[in-house]
């Protein structure tokens, strides 16, 4: 059993980590800025209501955990933003919900850069991989991003997943897909048997 604290943990993506957290076990803290009107207290979870950008507030609330897990959106934060608190509470890993755009294609541009990539996509898509690069020359945190699939979607907990490292995952179908609870599943075998120690990976079917 973990200490985990989850910011941005009300969010589609972060709601399912927190849910996949308590069915293994582990302590959880749920951080958002209401989180406890969204999540109240239960077994196994205490949630905390705090501003991403107050550094301070965040730094007290991931302190005394073993990893953090970040779910909240990168257009709307600095990387600095959740690095430093993190590395100033005393925690050593940080687990991030990473984004598809700066996944590579086979011929090794990105996709964010590919042909009819959703313009509405590309704010969040490229703060996402400005947060990559920097965490790629961080140096004190034990740092994992994880990136979905094209498709980041609602749908079944099947347990069923492949692993890729930078590349797209397609399908046997020519989709690149991944459900919410299905990535969760892959963020949380990651917590308990790391083999991404500073890297990026992605999931997908």
């Amino acid at each position: 059993m973990s200490k985990i604290a989850i910011i941005g943990a009300t969010g589609r993506a972060g709601s399912q980590l927190l849910e996949e957290a308590l069915r293994r076990g582990h302590q959880v803290t749920a951080i958002a800025r209401h989180a406890s009107a969204k999540i109240g207290q239960s077994a196994g979870v205490v949630a905390k209501d705090v501003d991403v950008n107050d550094a301070q507030a965040l730094q007290a609330a991931v302190a005394g955990h073993d990893v953090v897990l970040s779910a909240a959106h990168f257009s709307t934060l600095t990387p600095q933003a959740i690095i430093e608190p993190v590395k100033k509470a005393g925690v050593k890993r940080l687990l991030v919900v990473g984004g598809a755009g700066s996944l590579l294609l086979p011929d090794d541009s990105k996709v964010i850069d590919s042909k009819g990539f959703p313009e509405e996509y590309k704010a969040e898509a490229s703060a996402g991989g400005v947060y990559l690069d920097t965490l790629r020359n961080e140096h004190d945190l034990d740092w994992t991003f994880l990136s979905p699939s094209a498709e980041f979607v609602e749908g079944e907990r099947t347990g069923h997943y492949r692993v890729g490292k930078d590349h797209l995952l397609v399908s046997a179908e020519g989709r690149s897909w991944i459900t919410f609870a299905d990535y969760a599943i892959a963020l949380l075998d990651e917590v308990e048997q790391p083999k991404h120690s500073r890297q990026r990976f992605t999931v997908g079917y």
